[in-house]
């Protein structure tokens, strides 16, 4: 008589292969390698669209759901715009910098887009502008352009990009948090992955 065994798999991990943890923000020169052939390949709507997610540092949802109003007053672009976060329903301002201005207006004007419309219409029916996944692949787009990994980067590396550059020039967190819109200290020390001695040492500058 024969007994049928099966043989035993490994355990393979549900994680192998992906990339865990935060995804880094774009360093300075990676941002004007990006601009600079988004400028040189005439890509109107990825320029604009590239320039707001560095200067707002929103979050994809919010991103995403822009409209033309939210940025301008009539038909000029704002110099700063505020928005109600759909995660904490909290509102949150945000600078829009000139060369992203510029970009916004050579984009609307492209576009013939009007007051109420989305600033980044979706190109498919079944949505009135682009959802965060055609984002997360355009932001993909643009980092496999200049030769990083993909894998490496999404949206949240363009939201920590300005963020990260403001709080390593500066060391100044509570800022940080506020064009972040978080809610507690905390979060913003984690989403910066900021060295806990590094936070102690800003703790002990800060009288309560």
């Amino acid at each position: 008589m024969y007994l049928l065994t099966h043989s035993k798999q490994p355990n393979v991990p549900w994680n192998k292969g992906k990339l865990m943890g935060q995804k880094p923000p774009l360093k300075l020169k990676e941002i004007w390698a990006i601009r600079i052939r988004l400028q040189l390949s005439n890509r109107v709507r990825d320029l604009a669209l590239f320039n707001l997610a560095i200067d707002s540092k929103l979050r994809s949802c919010d991103l995403v759901k822009l409209r033309v109003k939210d940025i301008s007053h009539g038909n000029t672009i704002a110099k700063r715009a505020m928005i109600l976060q759909q995660k904490t329903h909290a509102p949150v301002q945000f600078e829009i910098t000139n060369q992203t201005r510029e970009s916004l207006a050579n984009w609307i004007q492209k576009a013939q887009l009007s007051s109420n419309d989305f600033l980044f219409k979706s190109r498919f029916g079944n949505s009135p502008h682009i959802s965060t996944r055609q984002y997360a692949r355009i932001v993909k787009g643009w980092v496999a352009e200049i030769g990083l990994d993909p894998a490496d980067y999404g949206t949240h590396s363009l939201r920590r990009t300005k963020a990260s550059l403001i709080y390593r020039q500066t060391k100044n967190l509570r800022a940080v948090q506020l064009l972040l819109g978080h809610t507690k200290l905390e979060s913003t020390v984690r989403y910066l992955g900021v060295e806990v001695d590094d936070a102690l040492e800003l703790s002990e500058q800060m009288e309560v």
